[in-house]
């Protein structure tokens, strides 16, 4: 069996250490992105919601960077929500900065009770460019 391709970002490794968990995975010509909160580099909760989000967002691009991949190579989106109905119009904000013309990801919603103490994840698998 092949060993696992983890890749990381650069400064961003207390929850992957503290919890024991890659950033990514390259298999193939496909990165698999575990997912990503709106932590501080110390591992710790942004607060303020909407930052919150756009962390997620930034540490989501920084490990999609490290593996060759940018936002255009998502193929699919899984989030999770700790209260969907009344985060959804500050997701959808920063989602469509980052995501602002078709054609766009496939894209699934999941409402859950507990996040480790955040209130928004994504994760995605993206195709790796042939140059990357």
């Amino acid at each position: 069996m092949a060993k696992r391709n983890a890749i990381f970002p650069a400064n961003r490794h207390a929850l992957y250490e503290e919890h024991g968990y890659s950033a990514a995975i390259r298999s193939g010509d496909l990165l698999f992105v575990s997912g990503q909160v709106g932590s501080r580099p110390d591992g710790t909760s942004e607060p303020d919601f909407g930052r919150q989000v756009q962390l997620a967002f930034d540490n989501l691009q920084a490990t999609l960077k490290a593996g060759g991949c940018t936002v255009d190579d998502i193929i699919d989106v899984t989030t999770f929500h700790t209260d969907p109905e009344n985060q959804f119009g500050t997701i959808m904000a920063v989602k469509q900065q980052i995501f602002s013309e078709p054609p766009y990801p496939n894209w699934t919603a999941i409402g859950v009770n507990w996040l480790a103490g955040f209130d928004f994840e994504i994760k995605v698998i993206a195709r790796i460019p042939s140059d990357a």
